[in-house]
């Protein structure tokens, strides 16, 4: 009876999709490099795909400081919030 249960709670909720990035989108590893390029990076806290189709990135700078950007895949170039 606990699976019967079990199944119908998690049949009723709906499906949450996950968008990738588009196939025309720059490689990960390349946006990496450009950010790694400013010079400034300690290192990376947070990287993660946003549903709006961009991604988030956190890094802490050699300085401490917390830098927060949203880039966007085709362009490989930040985009404001």
């Amino acid at each position: 009876m606990k699976h019967l249960l079990m199944i119908a709670l998690i049949l009723s909720f709906p499906a949450i999709a996950i968008a990738a990035p588009p196939p025309h989108a720059k490689p990960l590893s390349e946006i990496i490099q450009y950010i790694e390029a400013r010079g400034d990076v300690g290192y990376f806290d947070e990287i993660e795909w946003d549903k709006d189709g961009y991604w988030d990135i956190k890094f802490i700078r050699m300085d401490g400081k917390k830098v927060k950007l949203r880039i966007d895949p085709v362009s490989g170039q930040p985009v404001s919030r």
